[in-house]
């Protein structure tokens, strides 16, 4: 007799965009540690590197020559993901790494009718092959612009994580990515939210500081996550090093922010889960 049994379909890992069109407010320092502390819990997770200078590849020590195919590739169709991906120094976290030549994908494939989608479709396809198997999470670390990389990245997430310096311009902005989450909403992707807003580069010496937190928390109300990531010299010299700030100095104060923002992005997930 035949097994009707239908087979369950591979799950799709959770996909978060991390974008923030402005430069320096910590997007990919974000990316990194927050990958590594994901993975340090036990989650398997793959950093997609979408800004061209390929910050989030030299951080997690991934050297350009080693860089044989790219989210270039992918988003041109010449390769999937998952033969893009490469393993990290740190177990459970994955990397595909950016080239220079990302600079050109939006004249590659301006003409295509799936322009918006190329990512998206490459992460749906993830789920059938057997090295992600089990993977949880994808983050993707955005270039500092709303250009049709930053669409892509938004179409195929579920949700948007926002990093956001606390210094005096940290709004200025904002409105325009939060508009643009919502076009994006309403025109290629309608299960896309806003995950969280996380503050970065807090200076509790600084009086602006503590005014700018106050100001966020008071616009965007519980958005904005507890935890808040510290100015801390150890985050700025791990990059050189080309690791994660959790590989070179777990106990300084911003390997440790990064460890509690992690619990909250899971306990938010899971939030987000139980109310669907």
């Amino acid at each position: 007799m035949t097994d009707l049994t239908p087979i369950p379909l591979p799950r799709r890992p959770r996909v978060l965009a991390l974008a923030n069109q402005k430069g320096g407010v910590g997007k990919t320092t974000t990316a990194i540690n927050l990958g590594t502390a994901l993975a340090a819990i036990g989650e398997k997770v793959l950093i997609i590197d979408l800004d061209p200078q390929g910050n989030a590849s030299t951080g997690l020590g991934v050297d350009r020559k080693s860089r044989k195919s790219s989210t270039y590739d992918v988003l041109c169709g010449d390769v999937g993901l998952g033969q893009a991906m490469q393993e990290t120094a740190v177990p459970g976290l994955f990397l595909a790494p950016s080239t220079l030549d990302l600079l050109g994908v939006e004249l590659e494939i301006a003409s295509s009718k799936d322009r918006a989608h190329r990512l998206k479709n490459a992460i749906d396809e993830l789920v059938y092959d057997q090295r992600c198997s089990g993977l949880t999470y994808v983050l993707i670390d955005c270039p500092p612009s709303l250009s049709l990389i930053t669409i892509n990245a938004m179409t195929a997430s579920d949700a948007v994580l926002v990093p956001l310096q606390c210094e005096f311009f940290a709004l200025e902005g904002l409105s325009q990515l939060l508009k643009t989450v919502e076009q994006v909403r309403a025109g290629l992707n309608p299960r896309l939210i806003i995950q969280g807003v996380v503050l970065t580069m807090y200076d509790p010496r600084n009086n602006l500081s503590g005014q700018v937190m106050a100001d966020v928390r008071e616009f965007l109300g519980d958005k904005v996550y507890d935890t808040v990531i510290p100015r801390n010299v150890r985050i700025s010299e791990a990059p050189s090093y080309g690791k994660p700030a959790l590989l070179y100095d777990l106990r300084c104060s911003g390997s440790q922010a990064y460890l509690r923002l992690a619990s909250e992005v899971i306990r938010r997930e899971r939030a987000l889960r139980a109310a669907a």
